[in-house]
């Protein structure tokens, strides 16, 4: 579906990307997750083809990004961090923006909408933040793109409406499609997301199903008196520690806590996920 190739990118005399490497297959969602400033978004709109690297490409069902031909562009969706609505209605929008996309489904957007609790017959710049996002994020997902793309998606999102989100989110992809989501908030893509992707000092450092996680590692409590982790924090239970698994059972992977152990540049860690 998604395909960089020794993409290499930067603002000005500062090079943010050098010789990325990265496949995204379809049927999978994927949590892309990196600290403020490493550069999710970036990748992000390359993908999308809204900013063009120094070198290398990036393609989405092999079209080549940066070029932005009319084929390309109904076949990808991307859902901003920050966006500005026109002031028309849920509906309006529908209208003048739907026929893009040759696989939007009106239907599927009254329902999403009604799913989010967003009047659709309201005008969008009287929408709360909050609002406005589910807005597009019900769309987006309306328009039955192969790849869509989201920064940021739970941003201005109230804790009933994050939960709401990762519901539709989970029960409207197909096979077919690719749903890349970036976010600081490693919690939000809880049980939604089936493959972590880490971008870290200037890198993509892991690109790893959660199964192909869980195979390899365990994550939970253990006593302060055991040494053989791989990572650990302090916790009224002890250590909430990473260590390998070594029993062959598969458990929940806690991605706070893989976050915190890669950006650390714990290299076993980085090693064992090779």
């Amino acid at each position: 579906m998604v395909e960089l190739s020794q993409l290499t990118f930067g603002y000005g005399k500062q090079k943010l990307f050098d010789n990325l490497n990265l496949t995204l297959k379809p049927g999978h969602i994927y949590g892309l997750l990196g600290k403020n400033g490493a550069g999710k978004s970036t990748l992000l709109k390359n993908m999308a083809g809204l900013v063009f690297p120094w070198s290398g490409k990036c393609t989405v069902k092999g079209y080549n990004a940066a070029k932005r031909q009319p084929d390309f562009l109904q076949e990808v969706f991307f859902v901003p961090e920050e966006i500005y609505m026109p002031a028309v209605t849920a509906t309006q929008f529908a209208e003048s923006t739907g026929h893009f996309y040759p696989n939007f489904n009106p239907q599927q957007f009254a329902n999403f909408l009604s799913e989010f609790d967003v009047l659709p017959d309201k005008l969008l710049t009287k929408l709360s933040f909050g609002q406005q996002k589910k807005v597009m994020i019900a769309f987006g997902l309306a328009t039955n793109t192969a790849l869509l793309i989201m920064d940021e998606p739970t941003n201005g999102l109230d804790i009933p409406s994050k939960s709401q989100f990762r519901k539709i989110i989970a029960s409207a992809l197909s096979d077919e499609q690719c749903v890349i989501i970036s976010t600081h908030q490693v919690r939000d893509l809880d049980n939604l997301i089936d493959t972590i992707v880490v971008v870290h000092n200037r890198q993509i450092v892991v690109n790893k199903s959660l199964d192909e996680i869980a195979e390899k590692l365990t994550f939970g409590n253990i006593p302060t008196t055991r040494t053989d982790f791989i990572y650990a924090e302090e916790s009224m239970l002890g250590l909430n520690a990473i260590t390998p698994n070594t029993d062959g059972d598969y458990g929940k992977v806690d991605m706070e806590i893989l976050f915190n152990a890669i950006i650390s540049n714990n290299k076993q860690l980085t090693e064992i996920l090779k």
